[in-house]
């Protein structure tokens, strides 16, 4: 097995973005995609959202990255992977990878896909992060012969979709949920069910926690760093103290997590990057983590370049005002759907093995 350098193995290649102010430049038959059109289970990208044209590229200076190129995000947000599934272009929000034959693009994919929070770190910037084509070229890779790489592959594509099935599940259970939700209270945002409301300030206070540095986190619990660390998407990693105790919701406060609603249960510490959200009055702490859910509290983001909330603006919100036994029987059937969540979870991948299950996030 050798080490290379990505930019020993691979032409790095990025785009750019057309005079929008041009007519002739867009609406045409060329895919042009950006960041925005990728997510978490893109695999292989066949389109674009936005197309432009021969006179677009040209005047641009574009140039065309083949079929089986690795996309790579290199800013808002880095690190999102697909693999183009037929010639395109692209703005300048990538560095791509078109592979020589040293190197599976799939093998390639999945090294990049499992990097996330490498790349991150790699990020410079004041305005928003972003990595350079430079950054790219010089990150490592082990590269075995092509017939290991494949045989990787294999395994992990495997694994993949057995994930990707439990994900599917999990998301319609997660959509009944709502559902309910909906059927019961209507929606709290325009308030279909004309139930009471009153200003958010009157009945829950939103709280970030303390900076915390990278340094005291650790990836995985050991015997100083015991206690789950949330940031704005679920847990960044557990550390040595904890700040909250008992069963909370969590909201995302910075950057493009901003508005994520995270459910946390027993000791943990919430970041400053973590609104914690706390009753004043009575009220059952699943009711409200669905509730904060339904509330799509991402609309109330503010800023360009690095989005976020203001506490002081989502202190106005209304909030509906259910009674406690209400409350209770809707907690008691997500209660039940989380079981089910659990049981499937043994039967697809514990296969009767006894472990210990424990609940720290719901969203």
């Amino acid at each position: 097995m050798k080490r290379y350098k990505l930019g020993e193995i691979c032409e790095i290649v990025s785009g750019s973005t057309p005079q929008t102010s041009i007519d002739e430049y867009w609406d045409g038959d060329l895919k042009w995609i950006t960041p925005a059109e990728l997510n978490d289970e893109t695999f292989v990208i066949n389109d674009s959202v936005r197309k432009i044209t021969a006179l677009g590229a040209k005047k641009t200076g574009l140039s065309p990255f083949p079929e089986g190129t690795v996309i790579l995000s290199s800013r808002a947000p880095i690190g999102k992977v697909a693999i183009a599934g037929c010639e395109m272009y692209c703005n300048q929000g990538f560095k791509n990878l078109i592979c020589s034959e040293k190197i599976n693009n799939r093998y390639l994919y999945w090294f990049l896909k499992c990097k996330t929070e490498f790349l991150n770190s790699l990020g410079r910037g004041a305005t928003f992060k972003e990595i350079s084509k430079k950054i790219v070229a010089d990150i490592e890779i082990n590269v075995p012969d092509l017939e290991q790489q494949l045989s990787v592959v294999k395994d992990i594509e495997k694994v993949s979709e057995v994930i990707q099935f439990r994900k599917r599940e999990l998301q319609k259970l997660d959509d009944l949920v709502k559902a309910r939700f909906v059927e019961l209270f209507g929606d709290p945002i325009t308030n279909t069910k004309l139930i009471e409301t009153k200003a958010l300030k009157t009945v829950l206070t939103l709280k970030a926690g303390d900076f915390t540095a990278a340094s005291d986190i650790s990836d995985e619990p050991n015997e100083t760093n015991i206690y789950p660390c949330y940031g704005g998407n679920g847990i960044r990693g557990y550390v040595a103290e904890y700040n909250q105790e008992g069963d909370y919701s969590l909201v995302g406060r910075q950057g493009a997590l901003s508005g994520n609603v995270q459910y946390a249960r027993g000791r943990f510490k919430n970041t400053e990057h973590a609104l914690l959200v706390t009753p004043i009055v009575e009220m059952n702490s699943i009711w409200l983590n669905q509730l904060l859910l339904n509330l799509d509290l991402k609309r109330y983001q503010t800023g360009a370049a690095q989005p976020g909330l203001s506490v002081k603006n989502l202190q106005e919100i209304q909030i509906i005002m259910v009674p406690m036994a209400e409350q209770n029987a809707f907690a008691s059937f997500v209660e039940q759907v989380d079981k089910s969540k659990f049981d499937k979870h043994d039967n697809i991948f514990t296969k009767g093995k006894t472990h210990e299950k424990t609940t720290t996030s719901r969203n």
